[in-house]
């Protein structure tokens, strides 16, 4: 990129993060602002794969799995979760770029050190208003850099996200749908 792109006065919109020319790869817009994203880290990678395959094992015929695509939460807002799960038919091709909220069971976030407040508190928290109902949290605990993976469902009333489990060894929950993963398998990949 030769020069920073210089943004409107009124913010971007997902369109502009989707036809901009040379953004960084993962870049995001949160509330109409660009946020370029740092080089993710081991731990990063390494639970995102094992949790991408533990997604893929069982997985219904009507669902799909997506990393790092963008999710259009609003014109102003088109975040990239680490890991989606979509709804089939919202997969239209292979030139795709983008999916709707409203196609999205899963959003899961892995917390890197740049990023710990837009996946703590900022992306959640729009998760929620836009309506996505199952999200996870992940990060990295105790001396052995575990995975921790918070498990949560939308309260589609209020508008947030309640509580299901934090995960420790094993990941095991019923929604969006049947998954079990051990989580103690992240030493082996």
């Amino acid at each position: 990129m030769d020069s920073w792109p210089v943004p409107p006065p009124e913010g971007y919109t997902v369109d502009d993060l989707l036809t901009l020319k040379d953004l960084p790869p993962r870049t995001e817009l949160i509330d109409g602002s660009l946020i370029f994203v740092s080089p993710q880290n081991d731990f990063h990678s390494v639970v995102r794969c094992l949790l991408e395959q533990g997604l893929r094992r069982s997985l219904p015929a009507h669902l799909r799995v997506r990393r790092g695509m963008a999710v259009v939460l609003d014109v102003r807002n088109g975040a990239r979760p680490d890991l989606l799960v979509v709804r089939a038919e919202a997969v239209t091709g292979r030139r795709q770029t983008r999916y709707d909220v409203a196609d999205v069971e899963l959003a899961v976030e892995v917390v890197s050190p740049d990023s710990e407040s837009r996946d703590r508190d900022t992306k959640p928290h729009k998760y929620a208003r836009a309506g996505i109902p199952n999200f996870w949290l992940v990060e990295m605990a105790g001396a052995a850099d575990t995975p921790v993976v918070h498990t949560y469902v939308l309260d589609p009333v209020k508008k947030v996200y309640e509580s299901t489990g934090t995960h420790l060894k094993q990941l095991s929950v019923d929604l969006p749908y049947a998954i079990n993963v051990d989580l103690t398998e992240i030493d082996r990949l």
